[in-house]
């Protein structure tokens, strides 16, 4: 008898992350080495807390949104499910390779050229130098770069880093794809191009974490959505997406 149990692919149980605040020294140098005790101490206990005890499942090829305003935590749950960074307690479990879009041009170096960095990108998102040099061709087509791809990284739009960042990953046969934002900066006809891309991923049971601002957007996308509120989850909901 088949197995019909939905599989997990991230998995958040009572995750919290804090970063602590530094203070200016106040009263001057003197004040705090006679009160320095008190005044580590308050600097030591000075937090604050991005997410706050987070729970939720993200099961294998779902399209899954993440939205709320800005501070409410989105960046953070997403960067540690790349594992960029951990949790300050709680737990946070990822089933499968996860190809990051997390920040415009992260990994990739300026004074490299296109190629070349399209190569570097891929090596740091797990794959040999053969296989990135076998998809290379795909991945220079995809991102539709035309010359400028042998033009070092500082001369392109953030645009045109989106493209490449984009194609690379969606080329790196990941289970997990993060996107945070980062087709907001491209063309109208590139964006069409990318959610194609992610609609195929979809069909191929890949599972897509996705942020934005925009809801029209995220609610033709995704499967279900969850909106944090100062760390903390606030609605999850399953919207009615539109048939294309």
């Amino acid at each position: 008898m088949a197995d019909d149990k939905v599989q997990e692919s991230v998995v958040f149980d009572d995750v919290w992350k804090y970063y602590p605040l530094y203070h200016q020294i106040t009263g001057g140098i003197k004040h705090f080495l006679i009160n320095m005790p008190s005044a580590v101490r308050q600097m030591r206990e000075s937090k604050f807390w991005a997410v706050n005890g987070l729970s939720f499942v993200v099961n294998k090829g779902e399209a899954f949104g993440i939205m709320g305003p800005n501070g409410a935590g989105k960046s953070t749950a997403m960067a540690m499910i790349a594992g960029v960074i951990k949790p300050s307690k709680g737990k946070v479990t990822v089933y499968g390779r996860v190809a990051p879009l997390l920040e415009l041009g992260a990994g990739f170096h300026h004074d490299l050229t296109g190629r070349e960095n399209a190569v570097l990108n891929g090596i740091l998102l797990g794959m040999t130098k053969e296989e990135i040099m076998a998809r290379l061709d795909e991945v220079l087509a995809f991102a539709e770069l035309g010359e400028f791809i042998d033009q070092p990284i500082r001369t392109y739009s953030t645009g045109m880093m989106a493209r490449l960042g984009f194609s690379v990953a969606v080329h790196t046969d990941p289970e997990i794809l993060l996107v945070d934002e980062i087709l907001a900066v491209g063309d109208e006809n590139f964006q069409k191009k990318c959610f194609a891309k992610m609609d195929e991923f979809r069909d191929r049971g890949i599972t897509i974490i996705l942020i934005s601002h925009d809801r029209t957007t995220m609610e033709r996308f995704c499967d279900r959505i969850i909106e944090l509120k100062d760390g903390k989850l606030a609605r999850t909901y399953q919207p009615q997406r539109q048939s294309n």
